[in-house]
């Protein structure tokens, strides 16, 4: 990967000048996502039956698909806890953003690494298993992921794959989407905006660099910035890995992951 720190520090000195919500900020801290889902992942199949979308579904080879997935989860906090700049944040930040956006990295990574899954419905429950199981059993299965949702995620993944981005295109735009000022609760939020504006120029420098004919480049890749961030953490969860930890807490092993050497 190429780390932020490869931007002078310098840069920052001028952050207080710049409009703290511009559209690139909006969108980067996941503000402008209502304007994402009615102008950029519009569903093809929304003229089928309701009820086919909320088909729950899950992994047709869970056993594979898993396991590349938490290889990719890996890479992902390997990546965070690589940056000198994320290292040096209070760890109660450090934690914050991690949770905040674990997801859109990951999602990244899957784009990265070129990972295709593939779903099934999930049977039915019995009349009689509803019956014997209690009501516990509908909360269950309203947790499972759909197939409106994983239409979204694999939307999400083709928009990236389309953009063919470069790995320090993929560098920087993790960078911004990790240090995001916007996260509650956060007591170093300016240093973290600054850090997120050095990644954000990064960026466009990169692009400009790599793509100089292309001025809507770095559009295009915001706007897909914003539609991984409308995907839930439930679906990634439910979906890659609660067929590994079962019942345990993502948010607590993603912690264990940052923080145990």
């Amino acid at each position: 990967m190429f780390p932020l720190e490869e931007i002078p520090h310098s840069t920052c000195s001028g952050y207080q000048d710049q409009h703290p919500h511009t559209i690139l900020y909006n969108i980067l801290s996941g503000r402008e996502n209502g304007y994402l889902n009615t102008n950029l992942i519009r569903n093809p199949t929304a003229h089928n039956c309701h009820c086919e979308q909320r088909r729950a579904v899950c992994l047709k080879d869970p056993k594979a698909t898993c396991q590349v997935a938490s290889s990719v989860l890996v890479k992902t906090i390997r990546f965070v806890r690589s940056l000198p700049s994320f290292s040096q944040l209070p760890s109660g930040d450090q934690s914050s953003l991690l949770r905040h956006c674990w997801v859109p990295l990951f999602v990244l990574g899957l784009a990265q690494e070129k990972i295709v899954f593939e779903v099934t419905d999930v049977p039915n429950s019995s009349i009689l298993r509803q019956i014997l199981l209690g009501p516990g059993l509908t909360e269950q299965e309203d947790d499972r992921p759909t197939h409106a949702e994983a239409h979204k995620l694999r939307t999400c993944l083709h928009h990236l794959w389309n953009l063919d981005l470069s790995p320090k295109e993929y560098a920087y735009l993790k960078g911004a989407l990790l240090f995001n000022p916007a996260v509650q609760g956060l007591s170093a939020s300016l240093f973290i905006e600054c850090l997120q504006q050095e990644a954000q120029r990064a960026l466009q420098e990169v692009i400009h660099l790599l793509h100089p004919e292309d001025t809507v480049r770095f559009s295009h890749i915001l706007l897909a910035a914003s539609a991984i961030q409308t995907i839930s953490h439930s679906l990634v969860t439910e979906l890659f890995f609660k067929p590994v930890i079962g019942n345990t807490n993502m948010l607590h092993l993603l912690t264990e992951m940052l923080f145990v050497q």
